[in-house]
């Protein structure tokens, strides 16, 4: 099933359908604390639990979980912030019958539940609160937040204010931007989304994972041979510029391309050819060559150390001009910073650009500053350059120019080296060369780059991921 990422709005309105529907509130209160208990049972065991309660709904979700806890046999206490300012969150209150205490910054050691504020705060935290946020943001390991960690808006995950941090995180229905968005992300530690029966709610926002493109992965068949497995080519730089080339060429066919070529200027002809086996090699010396040498391909990459001057200027253009599906990553990127205008004119839906925030910069100034969070700025990248943006980060993001939108889920660590950036060109690359959809392709790559890291954790080079890629597909394979 794709997982929906929906915003403070979309999640309200989900809430008020369920009730104009005739789910009273109070019940989809008490399913969120009894969800929110669960997964405290299911975490920890039985100890003393303080339970803090804002003014809110989300305080109100809080007094439901201290009910159940109690009932259970845990040893809970209320901190309340005040008096419940909502009908359900007095009526939760009301049901509670346990200690209730004011909050203040003093927390006893125990589990924490933070049920102050939700994922719809739009201030800074202050007074007790505040520092509570702080002391909870000192001990993740000991709270579970209901919804999101206090301090942490919904949708963009970066606070405004003190936050807390927590090890746990139960949300309901479905991820917030939050969840998913540096810094929300490590701050909500894992997060548990709960079904709290609300119905579905159409949006064009998702989790990136396999529910999402797996059902159209371009697998082999028993009629398959290397010509229908498609034909990509990358583009090398100069002699002492071609191993991220090769990077991405080895990638694309480790990924399932059936021909790969790295088309090469002369004079770096010797030093991939001692570097390259299954992956083939054509020399080009002028754009007009490398575009009759791509002519005939289904796919193209380049910008791996190309270089930032005329000739890959030019070459970006010859490439345009073969109808290829063109990813353009690094040096093909910013080569365009004085004039991002004339890239926007040769790209179309099918073509993708695999930005780094830094050359997000040199084609949109100014539009992620700008931009409340990185799935607006990716958005309208997208629509303005007419083809999918791939935003890299740890919350990677990825857009169409039709307003679909994915963030990036499994980000790893380990991916922070020299070089991987040019592995996740030619794994796009690749599954472009095969007939996947472009904005499907850049999601599979993305999360397959970032799986295959994963596998290897620390130590990982970039040289490493093309030969851990065939470990994600087979599991991905054997999926049923």
């Amino acid at each position: 099933m794709i997982r929906q990422v929906l915003t403070v709005a979309e999640m309200a309105r989900a809430d008020a359908a369920a009730i104009a529907a005739g789910t009273p509130g109070l019940t989809l209160m008490e399913r969120a604390g009894a969800a929110v208990a669960d997964a405290v049972c299911a975490r920890f065991a039985r100890q003393t639990t303080l339970v803090l309660c804002g003014p809110g709904n989300n305080g109100g979700d809080g007094y439901v979980a201290a009910r159940v806890l109690k009932d259970r046999g845990w040893p809970v206490e209320v901190r309340s912030l005040g008096e419940p300012a909502t009908q359900d969150a007095q009526a939760a209150s009301a049901r509670w019958e346990g200690a209730t205490k004011p909050l203040n910054g003093a927390l006893e050691p125990g589990v924490w539940i933070d049920a102050l504020f939700g994922a719809g705060l739009s201030r800074p935290l202050d007074g007790p609160a505040a520092a509570a946020a702080l002391r909870m943001a000192e001990a993740p390991e000991r709270v579970v937040a209901v919804d999101v960690p206090s301090g942490v808006p919904g949708d963009t995950g970066k606070p405004i204010g003190p936050a807390a941090c927590a090890a746990l995180t139960v949300t309901f229905h479905a991820k917030k931007p939050a969840h998913l968005l540096e810094p929300g992300h490590s701050r909500c530690g894992v997060v548990i989304v709960a079904d709290i029966g609300l119905a579905a709610a159409p949006g064009k926002t998702v989790e990136n994972g396999p529910e999402l493109w797996l059902p159209r992965f371009p697998w082999p068949t028993a009629a398959s041979h290397k010509h229908a497995r498609g034909r990509l080519v990358v583009v090398s730089g100069e002699a002492w510029s071609t191993g991220a080339a090769r990077l991405a060429a080895r990638a694309a066919l480790r990924i399932g391309a059936g021909l790969v070529t790295v088309l090469s200027p002369p004079e770096a002809l010797a030093v991939n050819a001692a570097h390259l086996e299954a992956v083939m090699l054509k020399g080009f010396e002028t754009d007009l060559e490398l575009e009759q040498a791509a002519r005939d391909v289904d796919a193209a990459v380049i910008g791996p150390a190309a270089g930032v001057g005329e000739p890959t200027l030019l070459n970006v253009l010859a490439l345009a001009r073969t109808g290829a599906a063109l990813v353009l990553d690094a040096d093909a990127i910013t080569v365009f910073r004085d004039d991002p205008e004339e890239l926007f004119s040769l790209l179309d839906r099918d073509d993708v650009l695999t930005p780094h925030p830094g050359e997000f910069e040199r084609l949109f100034p100014g539009l992620l500053a700008a931009s409340p969070e990185r799935i607006t700025a990716a958005r309208r990248a997208a629509e303005k350059a007419g083809a999918v943006v791939l935003l890299k980060g740890s919350d990677t993001v990825i857009a169409a120019p039709d307003g679909r939108c994915a963030i990036n889920g499994n980000g790893s660590p380990w991916l922070a080296t020299a070089g991987s950036g040019d592995v996740l060109a030619g794994f796009i690359g690749g599954l472009v060369a095969q007939g996947m959809e472009s904005f499907e392709a850049a999601c599979a790559g993305a999360w397959i780059h970032a799986e295959a890291a994963e596998l290897h954790g620390p130590g990982l080079i970039s040289e490493d991921l093309p030969g851990l890629a065939p470990a994600v597909l087979r599991r991905l394979f054997d999926e049923p």
